[in-house]
Protein backbone atom coordinates (compact mmCIF):
# COMPACT_ATOMS: atom_id res chain seq x y z
CA UNK A 1 0.00 0.00 0.00
CA UNK A 2 1.10 3.51 -0.60
CA UNK A 3 2.26 5.12 2.65
CA UNK A 4 2.15 9.02 1.01
CA UNK A 5 -1.30 11.42 1.55
CA UNK A 6 -3.21 10.73 -0.84
CA UNK A 7 -5.33 14.09 -0.41
CA UNK A 8 -3.15 16.12 0.49
CA UNK A 9 -5.16 19.38 0.27
CA UNK A 10 -2.05 21.73 -0.43
CA UNK A 11 -1.06 20.36 -3.79
CA UNK A 12 -3.48 19.69 -6.53
CA UNK A 13 -4.52 15.75 -6.94
CA UNK A 14 -6.18 13.29 -9.29
CA UNK A 15 -8.25 10.81 -9.10
CA UNK A 16 -9.05 9.25 -12.47
CA UNK A 17 -9.75 5.80 -14.53
CA UNK A 18 -12.21 4.59 -16.48
CA UNK A 19 -16.19 4.00 -15.20
CA UNK A 20 -15.97 0.53 -14.39
CA UNK A 21 -13.33 -2.57 -15.06
CA UNK A 22 -13.10 -3.69 -18.51
CA UNK A 23 -10.34 -6.24 -20.11
CA UNK A 24 -6.52 -5.87 -18.70
CA UNK A 25 -5.85 -4.22 -21.75
CA UNK A 26 -8.26 -1.46 -21.17
CA UNK A 27 -7.22 -1.36 -17.55
CA UNK A 28 -3.59 -0.80 -18.14
CA UNK A 29 -3.62 0.98 -21.32
CA UNK A 30 -5.47 3.70 -19.29
CA UNK A 31 -3.68 3.11 -15.74
CA UNK A 32 -0.05 3.63 -18.03
CA UNK A 33 -1.32 6.49 -19.65
CA UNK A 34 -2.36 7.95 -16.16
CA UNK A 35 1.33 7.40 -14.46
CA UNK A 36 3.14 9.32 -17.43
CA UNK A 37 0.82 11.98 -15.99
CA UNK A 38 1.44 11.98 -12.44
CA UNK A 39 5.13 13.81 -12.73
CA UNK A 40 3.18 16.42 -13.90
CA UNK A 41 0.02 16.62 -11.01
CA UNK A 42 2.01 18.03 -8.10
CA UNK A 43 -0.12 16.11 -5.30
CA UNK A 44 -0.25 12.79 -7.77
CA UNK A 45 -2.69 10.44 -9.45
CA UNK A 46 -4.65 7.84 -8.20
CA UNK A 47 -6.06 5.33 -10.60
CA UNK A 48 -10.15 4.65 -9.99
CA UNK A 49 -12.20 1.93 -11.27
CA UNK A 50 -15.42 -0.09 -10.28
CA UNK A 51 -15.72 -3.68 -9.82
CA UNK A 52 -19.33 -3.21 -9.24
CA UNK A 53 -21.83 -0.41 -10.90
CA UNK A 54 -24.45 -1.00 -8.21
CA UNK A 55 -26.98 1.73 -9.57
CA UNK A 56 -26.98 0.99 -12.77
CA UNK A 57 -30.43 3.07 -14.62
CA UNK A 58 -31.56 -0.49 -15.89
CA UNK A 59 -31.44 -3.48 -14.58
CA UNK A 60 -29.54 -5.01 -17.36
CA UNK A 61 -27.16 -2.35 -17.47
CA UNK A 62 -23.60 -3.59 -17.46
CA UNK A 63 -22.20 -3.55 -13.78
CA UNK A 64 -18.48 -4.76 -13.88
CA UNK A 65 -16.54 -8.29 -12.99
CA UNK A 66 -17.73 -8.18 -9.44
CA UNK A 67 -15.65 -7.91 -6.06
CA UNK A 68 -13.20 -10.94 -6.20
CA UNK A 69 -12.38 -10.98 -9.60
CA UNK A 70 -11.99 -6.78 -9.43
CA UNK A 71 -9.50 -6.51 -6.64
CA UNK A 72 -7.57 -9.13 -8.57
CA UNK A 73 -7.65 -7.13 -11.47
CA UNK A 74 -6.93 -3.61 -9.48
CA UNK A 75 -4.39 -5.41 -7.71
CA UNK A 76 -2.82 -6.48 -11.28
CA UNK A 77 -3.34 -1.75 -12.27
CA UNK A 78 -0.97 -1.13 -9.29
CA UNK A 79 1.71 -3.59 -9.82
CA UNK A 80 2.19 -2.52 -13.79
CA UNK A 81 1.86 1.35 -12.43
CA UNK A 82 2.89 1.62 -9.41
CA UNK A 83 -0.27 4.25 -8.90
CA UNK A 84 -2.47 3.90 -5.48
CA UNK A 85 -6.18 2.36 -6.15
CA UNK A 86 -9.14 3.51 -5.26
CA UNK A 87 -13.21 1.48 -6.14
CA UNK A 88 -16.54 1.93 -4.76
CA UNK A 89 -17.76 0.31 -2.08
CA UNK A 90 -21.44 -0.19 -1.88
CA UNK A 91 -22.08 -2.72 1.27
CA UNK A 92 -20.44 -2.60 4.44
CA UNK A 93 -19.83 -6.28 3.87
CA UNK A 94 -16.99 -5.04 0.95
CA UNK A 95 -15.28 -2.60 3.22
CA UNK A 96 -12.77 -5.18 4.46
CA UNK A 97 -12.03 -6.83 1.47
CA UNK A 98 -11.56 -4.24 -0.69
CA UNK A 99 -9.34 -2.30 1.93
CA UNK A 100 -6.86 -5.13 1.96
CA UNK A 101 -6.14 -4.52 -1.71
CA UNK A 102 -6.86 -0.63 -2.15
CA UNK A 103 -5.74 2.64 -0.97
CA UNK A 104 -8.99 4.57 -1.11
CA UNK A 105 -12.70 3.24 -0.65
CA UNK A 106 -15.01 5.73 -1.98
CA UNK A 107 -18.58 6.29 -1.29
CA UNK A 108 -21.48 6.48 -4.16
CA UNK A 109 -23.29 9.65 -3.83
CA UNK A 110 -26.40 7.74 -3.58
CA UNK A 111 -25.57 6.39 -0.56
CA UNK A 112 -23.72 9.14 1.44
CA UNK A 113 -25.83 9.18 4.60
CA UNK A 114 -25.56 5.42 4.63
CA UNK A 115 -24.26 4.89 8.55
CA UNK A 116 -23.19 1.48 8.69
CA UNK A 117 -21.50 1.83 4.97
CA UNK A 118 -20.00 5.19 5.88
CA UNK A 119 -18.84 3.51 9.71
CA UNK A 120 -17.23 0.79 8.04
CA UNK A 121 -15.49 2.20 5.52
CA UNK A 122 -13.82 4.47 8.27
CA UNK A 123 -13.02 1.55 10.70
CA UNK A 124 -10.78 0.02 7.82
CA UNK A 125 -8.47 3.00 8.83
CA UNK A 126 -8.32 3.55 4.51
CA UNK A 127 -8.58 6.89 3.82
CA UNK A 128 -12.39 7.28 2.42
CA UNK A 129 -13.73 9.93 -0.33
CA UNK A 130 -17.38 10.38 0.16
CA UNK A 131 -18.90 11.76 -2.90
CA UNK A 132 -21.48 14.57 -2.22
CA UNK A 133 -25.22 13.40 -2.95
CA UNK A 134 -26.81 15.52 -5.79
CA UNK A 135 -29.45 16.39 -3.24
CA UNK A 136 -27.54 17.42 -0.22
CA UNK A 137 -26.51 20.76 0.73
CA UNK A 138 -22.76 21.59 1.10
CA UNK A 139 -23.06 21.94 4.72
CA UNK A 140 -24.55 18.43 5.40
CA UNK A 141 -21.72 16.93 4.39
CA UNK A 142 -20.13 17.42 8.02
CA UNK A 143 -22.59 14.35 9.29
CA UNK A 144 -21.06 12.15 6.35
CA UNK A 145 -17.81 12.87 7.64
CA UNK A 146 -18.54 11.95 11.61
CA UNK A 147 -19.63 8.77 10.27
CA UNK A 148 -16.39 7.77 8.68
CA UNK A 149 -14.19 9.14 11.61
CA UNK A 150 -16.74 7.37 14.05
CA UNK A 151 -16.07 4.58 12.59
CA UNK A 152 -12.90 4.16 13.13
CA UNK A 153 -12.46 5.63 16.63
CA UNK A 154 -15.39 2.40 17.30
CA UNK A 155 -12.85 0.15 15.40
CA UNK A 156 -9.88 1.24 17.44
CA UNK A 157 -8.27 2.51 14.42
CA UNK A 158 -6.70 6.12 14.00
CA UNK A 159 -8.92 7.94 11.29
CA UNK A 160 -7.74 7.68 7.84
CA UNK A 161 -7.59 10.49 5.62
CA UNK A 162 -10.76 11.29 4.54
CA UNK A 163 -12.18 13.85 1.62
CA UNK A 164 -15.57 14.94 -0.22
CA UNK A 165 -16.07 14.90 -3.96
CA UNK A 166 -18.84 17.96 -4.87
CA UNK A 167 -20.68 15.63 -8.47
CA UNK A 168 -23.69 18.53 -9.18
CA UNK A 169 -26.92 19.09 -7.77
CA UNK A 170 -29.99 18.00 -9.23
CA UNK A 171 -31.73 20.90 -10.76
CA UNK A 172 -35.51 19.44 -12.22
CA UNK A 173 -35.45 16.95 -13.95
CA UNK A 174 -32.63 15.40 -16.08
CA UNK A 175 -30.04 17.79 -15.46
CA UNK A 176 -27.08 18.55 -12.71
CA UNK A 177 -25.65 22.08 -11.83
CA UNK A 178 -22.31 22.79 -10.28
CA UNK A 179 -22.82 25.53 -7.67
CA UNK A 180 -19.50 27.14 -7.42
CA UNK A 181 -19.52 28.76 -3.45
CA UNK A 182 -19.84 24.88 -2.99
CA UNK A 183 -16.04 24.93 -2.79
CA UNK A 184 -15.49 27.23 -0.15
CA UNK A 185 -18.79 26.15 2.05
CA UNK A 186 -17.67 22.15 1.89
CA UNK A 187 -14.16 23.05 3.07
CA UNK A 188 -15.19 25.10 6.02
CA UNK A 189 -17.79 22.77 6.85
CA UNK A 190 -16.43 19.39 6.79
CA UNK A 191 -12.87 20.16 7.63
CA UNK A 192 -11.08 17.98 4.71
CA UNK A 193 -9.83 18.60 1.09
CA UNK A 194 -13.14 19.03 -1.23
CA UNK A 195 -12.70 17.07 -4.72
CA UNK A 196 -14.13 18.17 -8.24
CA UNK A 197 -15.86 15.21 -10.34
CA UNK A 198 -15.97 16.71 -13.72
CA UNK A 199 -17.21 14.52 -15.38
CA UNK A 200 -20.48 13.02 -13.41
CA UNK A 201 -21.69 17.01 -12.99
CA UNK A 202 -22.17 16.75 -16.45
CA UNK A 203 -24.34 13.65 -16.71
CA UNK A 204 -27.81 13.99 -17.38
CA UNK A 205 -29.13 11.29 -15.68
CA UNK A 206 -32.00 9.32 -17.58
CA UNK A 207 -31.50 11.66 -20.65
CA UNK A 208 -29.46 9.24 -22.73
CA UNK A 209 -30.66 6.68 -25.10
CA UNK A 210 -33.31 4.25 -23.46
CA UNK A 211 -33.23 5.67 -20.43
CA UNK A 212 -29.91 5.18 -19.24
CA UNK A 213 -28.22 8.27 -18.16
CA UNK A 214 -26.13 10.91 -21.07
CA UNK A 215 -23.94 13.37 -20.82
CA UNK A 216 -22.45 16.29 -22.12
CA UNK A 217 -18.40 16.20 -21.99
CA UNK A 218 -17.85 19.16 -23.92
CA UNK A 219 -18.53 21.25 -20.65
CA UNK A 220 -16.20 19.00 -18.56
CA UNK A 221 -13.18 21.29 -18.86
CA UNK A 222 -15.03 24.82 -18.59
CA UNK A 223 -16.11 23.16 -15.10
CA UNK A 224 -12.88 22.42 -14.32
CA UNK A 225 -11.05 25.31 -14.52
CA UNK A 226 -13.96 26.98 -12.68
CA UNK A 227 -13.73 24.46 -9.94
CA UNK A 228 -10.10 24.95 -9.13
CA UNK A 229 -9.94 28.64 -9.39
CA UNK A 230 -12.72 28.60 -6.57
CA UNK A 231 -11.20 25.78 -4.57
CA UNK A 232 -11.49 22.67 -5.53
CA UNK A 233 -8.04 20.92 -3.87
CA UNK A 234 -8.58 17.96 -6.18
CA UNK A 235 -9.44 16.40 -9.35
CA UNK A 236 -12.08 13.60 -10.24
CA UNK A 237 -12.30 12.51 -13.81
CA UNK A 238 -13.53 9.01 -15.37
CA UNK A 239 -11.59 8.80 -18.53
CA UNK A 240 -11.58 6.26 -21.43
CA UNK A 241 -9.67 6.16 -24.79
CA UNK A 242 -13.30 4.93 -26.51
CA UNK A 243 -16.08 6.72 -24.46
CA UNK A 244 -18.75 5.97 -26.96
CA UNK A 245 -18.09 2.54 -26.62
CA UNK A 246 -17.64 2.51 -23.05
CA UNK A 247 -20.19 -0.17 -21.03
CA UNK A 248 -21.30 2.88 -18.62
CA UNK A 249 -21.17 6.42 -18.34
CA UNK A 250 -19.19 6.96 -21.49
CA UNK A 251 -21.65 10.41 -22.54
CA UNK A 252 -19.84 12.01 -19.61
CA UNK A 253 -17.05 10.41 -19.55
CA UNK A 254 -13.51 12.47 -20.93
CA UNK A 255 -11.59 11.15 -23.59
CA UNK A 256 -7.71 10.03 -22.69
CA UNK A 257 -5.80 11.66 -25.60
CA UNK A 258 -7.79 14.83 -24.38
CA UNK A 259 -6.93 14.27 -20.85
CA UNK A 260 -3.30 15.40 -20.83
CA UNK A 261 -4.35 19.39 -22.04
CA UNK A 262 -6.97 19.49 -19.45
CA UNK A 263 -4.81 18.61 -16.46
CA UNK A 264 -1.78 21.17 -17.80
CA UNK A 265 -5.01 23.92 -17.82
CA UNK A 266 -6.41 22.92 -14.31
CA UNK A 267 -2.70 22.77 -12.79
CA UNK A 268 -1.66 26.45 -14.57
CA UNK A 269 -4.81 27.57 -12.98
CA UNK A 270 -3.75 26.28 -9.54
CA UNK A 271 -0.44 27.83 -9.17
CA UNK A 272 -1.90 30.97 -10.14
CA UNK A 273 -4.38 30.70 -7.48
CA UNK A 274 -1.85 29.93 -5.22
CA UNK A 275 -0.26 33.05 -5.24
Amino acid sequence: MSTRRHFPGDQLFLIAGPCQLEDDALNLRVGETLARLAEHVPGGIIFKASFDKANRSNVDGIRGPGLDEGLRALERVRAATGLPILTDVHEPSQCVPAAQVVDVLQIPAFLCRQTDLLAAAGATGRAVNVKKGQWMHPDGMRGAVRKVEVGATFAGRQVGECAVTERGTFFGYGDLVVDMRSFARLRESCEVPVIFDGTHSVQRPGLGAGGTSGGAREYIPTLVMAAVAAGAQGLFLETHPDPDRAPSDGPNMLPLDGLGDVLARAVDIWARVQQ
